[in-house]
């Protein structure tokens, strides 16, 4: 999922981001052309009738311009929360100052329409705060940097590691998240690879394709995933039914570019670095809460948010005790800033949550105002299912795929089941098409110096786009038994 913008520091002007900037506002102009009006209603709210009134034209600038913000951020250093959440506030004060004064709405029409919206997010909002925070924790407790240290020290072949760390990114990402997975991978490949560009370049698009593509058959692995499963689209462990053609994803290109690595191996290094008390703990502990979560959904049907917070209870119950041991342990010692879950919490990432605050609602206001049913008409009333979830796909790589997805479910197009799957396989690994289409891309431009960009991931494009549509093929092939025609 893509947050934000970030280019190397050689960049000369505007030139790539003027570029992505470009290529995302087609994409949304696309999404929104004026049709007539899409024949079924979404059941959650009721939709009005305005892509053609001045309220609903209002609307849609100033979400453009949120969004043109948003991927300006990092060359005018405004947060990008800010402007999707003063975009949210005003798309919904014009639908509230429309429905007052309308027959056809009535006075409480905005206020339940966005209180249903905002529960929505209120659900992803505390099961994301709570995978954060088991991710800050093991993180503190440094399970993460054990795991770089085990890696550093194997002196392994720039081949061996660039699998290698393809196939942990892959896994990692669908219990973690494709963010979080190449920030720590990343950390391994720079430390190994220090001197080596090529190395360096080649083993970090492998990292985010990597990291996109586990991330599209879990639940947990990406937010697509999580919203899809929150909205009973898909049941949790039928996501796995799109893991075969999630590897193919990731392999196909992974392979094309394994002809062009370095030969030999990076000088062995020595890094240390041990767990700290109560990590491997916290590890079963987020195992536990997972399995919680799963089960409480599928056998009790709880909300997914209910496992996750009684999660939060029990990590914030260890947290007493690993305060506790430190205390005995480093008694009379200045030990540093102990152990402490709420300060692990705030450290939680709060531009990102608010983001998508912003860009949820925002979203959910053009729905409500009608654009997600005219995008419905273009896209799958016009072009078909399986060709419309390919190109929203494609179009993750240059919106962003938390917005495209959460169109989709607000569109609520009548797709079978096997469609589902597709969209929220294509929704998922889309964005590696782009260094810019995932937060992995963004993240890895900023740590690398130099060392991977734009352009240096668009030479592999073609590789990764071969990997995208064998994916759908194998997807269509496999899984043909979820696809009932409709």
């Amino acid at each position: 999922m893509a947050v934000g913008v970030s280019y190397a520091a050689d960049t000369p002007g505007f030139a790539q981001p003027m570029a992505a900037l470009a290529l995302r506002l087609v994409a949304l102009l696309l999404l929104c052309l004026p049709l007539p009006a899409f024949a079924a209603e979404s059941a959650a709210t009721r939709v009005l009738d305005l892509t053609s009134h001045p309220i609903g034209l209002a609307a849609l600038a100033i979400f453009v311009i949120a969004y043109v913000l948003v991927v300006l951020e990092e060359k005018i250093h405004l947060r990008k929360s800010k402007p999707v959440m003063v975009a949210a506030a005003l798309i919904w004060l014009l639908i509230a100052i429309y429905a007052e004064g309308s027959p056809a709405a009535g006075p409480g029409f905005a206020a339940e329409t966005f209180r249903h919206i905002f529960l929505e997010f209120c659900e992803l909002f505390f099961f994301l705060i709570v995978a954060m925070s088991f991710v800050g924790a093991m993180g503190e407790r440094n399970v993460f940097e054990s795991l770089r240290a085990e890696l550093v020290s194997r002196g392994l072949s720039y081949r061996s590691l660039f699998w290698l760390t393809g196939v942990i990114s892959f896994f990692m990402s669908a219990l973690l998240d494709n963010l979080t997975t190449a920030l720590i991978m990343s950390a391994v490949i720079l430390a190994v690879g220090a001197g080596n560009a090529r190395f360096i370049t080649l083993a970090f698009i492998n990292l985010v394709v990597a990291a996109n593509a586990g991330g599209a058959w879990s639940a947990f692995g990406d937010i697509t995933t999580l919203m899809v499963w929150q909205a009973q689209r898909v049941d949790f462990f039928e996501f796995f039914a799109i893991f075969v053609p999630s590897v193919v994803n990731w392999f196909i290109p992974a392979l094309c570019m394994s002809f062009a690595l370095p030969a030999g191996k990076p000088a062995r290094k020595r890094d240390d670095a041990d767990v700290k008390y109560g990590g491997w703990f916290v590890c079963a502990l987020f195992a536990f809460t997972i399995t919680l979560t799963v089960s409480a959904k599928q056998f009790l049907h709880m909300p997914p948010v209910f496992g996750m917070m009684a999660g939060l209870g029990l990590l914030k119950l260890q947290g007493f005790f690993i305060r506790r041991h430190e205390k005995r342990a480093h008694a009379g010692k200045d030990a540093g800033e102990p152990y402490n879950v709420f300060a692990i919490i705030a450290r939680a990432e709060w531009d990102t949550l608010l983001f998508f605050y912003g860009v949820l609602v925002c979203v959910g206001g053009l729905a409500t105002l009608g654009f997600m049913q005219l995008a419905s008409v273009h896209l799958y009333g016009g072009l078909g299912f399986t060709w419309a979830n390919v190109i929203m796909g494609v179009l993750s790589a240059i919106v962003d795929n938390i917005p495209i997805m959460y169109a989709v479910l607000q569109m609520a197009p009548p797709m079978d089941h096997g469609q589902w799957l597709l969209i929220t396989l294509t929704c998922g690994v889309g964005g590696s098409l782009l260094s810019v289409g995932s937060a992995a891309g963004v993240a890895l431009m900023g740590v690398s110096k130099g060392q991977y960009t734009f352009f240096g991931h668009l030479k592999w494009t073609w590789a990764i786009a071969l990997g995208y549509i064998a994916s759908i093929l194998v997807h269509l092939w496999l899984n043909a038994s979820h696809f009932t025609g409709t």
